[in-house]
C-alpha cells in the first residue's frame, strides 16, 4: 500500500479540537496508508485554548503532502503570505486541499475556493460570504466535496469530513472501523442547521436514537414510516417532526442512507450477488440498488466492488 502523506497545517489561533480530529483519524494504522504530520509556519503555534503547541513539520512537509488539511483557527487572523502561497501551490499541483470549520477562511484567502462550493461554521457563514464573494457558500451542510477541495462545517463536522475522505480512499469498512474506535457515527445525515440554537424540546420528549438503532438492525425488512412511528410509540406526524428536528433529514432519507451504507459494506466484504446485496440491505432489487448507487455515489455496485473489495 503506497504511503499517502497528510499534512495538518496548524495556523496561529488554531482550535485544538479541530486540530485533534484529523490528527487522530489520519494517524498511522496497519489498515491505512496514511503518514500524518502536524505542520506550521513556525514550530510553535498558539491555540484558542491558551496553550502553545509544537509542530513537528514545516511548510516543506506541506509541499510534499498528498493531502493538506487546515483546521479551524481565529478567522480574524489573516494567515501569512507564505502560508497562503503554499496552499495555492498545493491546489495548483492537484493535491487534495481541505479545511475544517473556519479553516475555510485560509483556503478562501489563498484563492483555493474561488468558483467552488464550500462551507464553514454556521456562526461565520455570513462573514465568509461577505469577505469572499467568489465562493459559493453552503449554509446547511456538514461538509462539501468538490473533488480535490473539501470543506467542513463547524468543529465536529470535521469528523464527518475526515471519515468521508477515508471512505473515498479506502472504502466503508475501514472508515467504519475508525469511526467505531472514535465512538462516532460512521455517517451523519442532514446539515448543520440542526445544531443552530433552537427552542428547548418539550418536557417529556426523548431521543429517537433507540428507534434508529432498532432500524439499523432490520434494514432488510420493510420499514415504513408507520412501522418506525409505532416502535417509537408516536403518531406518524409527531414522529416525522421529531425525527427531522433530531437528524436534519426525513426518516425515509435517513433509511436510504443507512441502506446504501450497508450495501457498501456487503459489496466490500462478501461475494454476494448484486441481487442478494439489494435484498439484504432493504433496497429490494438490483435495478433499485443500481439507481440509488448511481445517484448517491456516481458509480455502479459492480464498479464499487472492484475498487474497494479486499
Amino acid at each position: 500500500m503506497a504511503v499517502h502523506r497528510v499534512a495538518v497545517l496548524a495556523l496561529d489561533g488554531v482550535t485544538p479540537l479541530d486540530l485533534a480530529i484529523p490528527a487522530q483519524i489520519f494517524n498511522a494504522r496497519p489498515e491505512t496508508p496514511y503518514e500524518m504530520t502536524v505542520c506550521a509556519l513556525d514550530s510553535k503555534v498558539t491555540t484558542t485554548a491558551g496553550f502553545t503547541l509544537v509542530a513537528a513539520g514545516g511548510l516543506e512537509q506541506v509541499r510534499a503532502a498528498d493531502t493538506v488539511i487546515v483546521p479551524g483557527f481565529e478567522p480574524l487572523l489573516r494567515p501569512p503570505e507564505a502560508v497562503l502561497g503554499v496552499l495555492a501551490e498545493a491546489r495548483d499541483r492537484g493535491r487534495r486541499v481541505t479545511s475544517i470549520c473556519t479553516g475555510a477562511f485560509a483556503l478562501a484567502a489563498a484563492g483555493v475556493l474561488d468558483g467552488l462550493h464550500a462551507t464553514t461554521h454556521w456562526k461565520h457563514i455570513e462573514d465568509l460570504e461577505r469577505d469572499f464573494p467568489a465562493v459559493k457558500v453552503g449554509r446547511d451542510v456538514l461538509y462539501v466535496d468538490e473533488g480535490d477541495v473539501l470543506t467542513s462545517a463547524g468543529v465536529c463536522c470535521g469528523i464527518d469530513l475526515c471519515l468521508h475522505i477515508v471512505r473515498r480512499d479506502l472504502g466503508a469498512v475501514v472508515a467504519n472501523q475508525i469511526a467505531r474506535g472514535l465512538v462516532a457515527a460512521p455517517h451523519r445525515d442532514g446539515g448543520q442547521a440542526q445544531y443552530v440554537p433552537a427552542p428547548v424540546a418539550e418536557a417529556g420528549e426523548a431521543s429517537l436514537s433507540e428507534t434508529r438503532e432498532w432500524a439499523l438492525h432490520r434494514l432488510g425488512e420493510p420499514l415504513t414510516l408507520r412501522v418506525l412511528a409505532r416502535h417509537a410509540g408516536l403518531s406518524q406526524r409527531t414522529f416525522m417532526r421529531r425525527f427531522t428536528e433530531e437528524t436534519g433529514t426525513t426518516p425515509l432519507q435517513w433509511l436510504l442512507g443507512a441502506r446504501l451504507g450497508r450495501a457498501r459494506e456487503l459489496l466490500e466484504t462478501t461475494d454476494y450477488s448484486v441481487d442478494r446485496v439489494a435484498q439484504d440491505c432493504g433496497l429490494g432489487t438490483a435495478a433499485n440498488l443500481r439507481l440509488h448507487f448511481r445517484r448517491a455515489l456516481g458509480t455502479t455496485p459492480t464498479a464499487y466492488r472492484r475498487a474497494f473489495s479486499h
